[in-house]
């Protein structure tokens, strides 16, 4: 008795997604994954709210200089916190403890540092020009001027510029944003890859896939498998996006909502197109062995690419994602899920070249499917050693199934 298409593609689907959802695995990892990366989320949000504050110590007549150190370090993007200490040996002690960055001493015109290793560059020519301001004012008083008119006049007089290609203010984490969708990309279609590999190799093994044939053909098992681990892959993805933007909207890690939700639509999408391009092929390679010791020797290769993809995806993204070289990976529809999702987020990718890429990688799977499916199909019930790949794809002696 033959189940209609549709209908064993649904039973098949529906098993696999019921038992991979409801294994402590599944459940575990989620978890895991969610408190690492809760854990990520608190640390990045602990070190950009004191990344750039700096703790500085004022003794003497330095303290009559606060608020033009603030406001000046302010003015090149440097948060300082001044802090009055009784004298240069306390604030030399709280500096080699670590409560201090550093403690200053002297008067404005002579200041003197002490630093636990380094001064901040940035932070020196605040300084510096402190310093030199004192200097500067008490020569032009010398000179019966008057140093405010002086400098009203100095900061009036600026450079102007014409920027042909302006920077992105939220490029940075436009880009942030795009590489965690691509790495989650990579762990989806990698991992829900193997299990379509894994778990083909398990029905070869205990000969459950030669009763599952009695009643369904060879394309239906296979088809049912791929959509019913990927849908188990989405819906994991789905609760680690959901949870993600969550904690890093809550932590402040996070400012472009509306450009992270783009991001995790256009990440399930391609997660789908990615996902059913690979599992295909991680399905034909697990008919051709019967062991699970030799499943690596299979899907090896398979890996590789998806790796390939990955890696090289991940460096051209950090590079420039709107290079010439970025532009033609995002094309090749091996590459495309994993990184045209990464180039939609860093806000480089053009219409035509997602459209292209949507194209060329569905017309890939559609190849890679057809390929896939003949592997399986002649493949899947021969049991014993690991079928070759040319017998696989003519069919070799004997016949192959329904």
């Amino acid at each position: 008795m033959t189940v209609p298409p549709l209908t064993g593609v649904a039973l098949v689907a529906r098993r696999e997604l019921n038992t991979r959802l409801r294994t402590r695995s599944f459940l575990v990892g989620t978890v895991v994954i969610l408190v690492v990366l809760g854990g990520y989320l608190l640390l990045q949000a602990t070190l950009i709210s004191g990344a750039n504050t700096t703790r500085i110590g004022l003794a003497g007549q330095t303290t009559g200089i606060a608020d033009q150190l603030r406001t000046a370090a302010a003015s090149v993007g440097e948060d300082v916190e001044t802090v009055p200490v009784a004298g240069v040996e306390q604030g030399t002690r709280q500096v080699r403890d670590g409560d201090l960055d550093a403690v200053l001493s002297g008067s404005a015109a002579d200041l003197r540092v002490v630093v636990k290793s380094d001064l901040d560059q940035q932070l020196r020519a605040v300084l510096n020009g402190i310093a030199q301001q004192q200097v500067l004012n008490a020569k032009l008083l010398e000179a019966d001027l008057d140093p405010a008119q002086v400098m009203r006049e100095v900061t009036a007089a600026r450079v102007e510029v014409d920027e042909l290609q302006p920077r992105d203010a939220d490029g940075d984490q436009r880009l942030a944003i795009g590489l965690v969708v691509v790495f989650l990309l990579f762990f989806g279609i990698q991992a829900y890859g193997g299990m379509v590999a894994q778990g083909v190799v398990e029905e070869k093994t205990s000969r459950v896939v030669e009763i599952l044939l009695s009643t369904l053909r060879p394309w239906q098992l296979m088809l049912g498998k791929v959509i019913g681990l990927g849908l188990v892959g989405l819906v994991q993805l789905a609760i680690l996006a959901v949870a993600g933007l969550a904690m890093a909207a809550a932590s402040g890690a996070l400012t472009l909502s509306g450009v992270a939700v783009g991001a995790v639509a256009w990440g399930l999408l391609w997660y789908l197109l990615g996902f059913f391009l690979y599992a295909m092929v991680y399905a034909a390679a697990g008919s051709l062995v019967s062991r699970q010791e030799d499943t690596a020797s299979v899907v090896t290769p398979v890996s590789l690419t998806l790796t390939v993809g990955f890696v090289a995806g991940f460096n051209v993204l950090i590079q420039d994602p709107d290079s010439l070289g970025a532009q033609v990976l995002s094309l090749v529809p091996v590459f495309s899920p994993i990184l045209m999702p990464g180039r939609i987020a860093a806000g480089v990718a053009a219409p035509w070249e997602v459209a292209s890429a949507l194209v060329l990688t569905v017309l890939c799977g559609a190849v890679l499917t057809w390929v896939s499916g003949r592997i399986y199909r002649n493949a899947v019930l021969r049991t014993g050693t690991r079928v070759k790949l040319r017998t696989a794809l003519r069919g070799g002696p004997g016949r192959p199934v329904r």
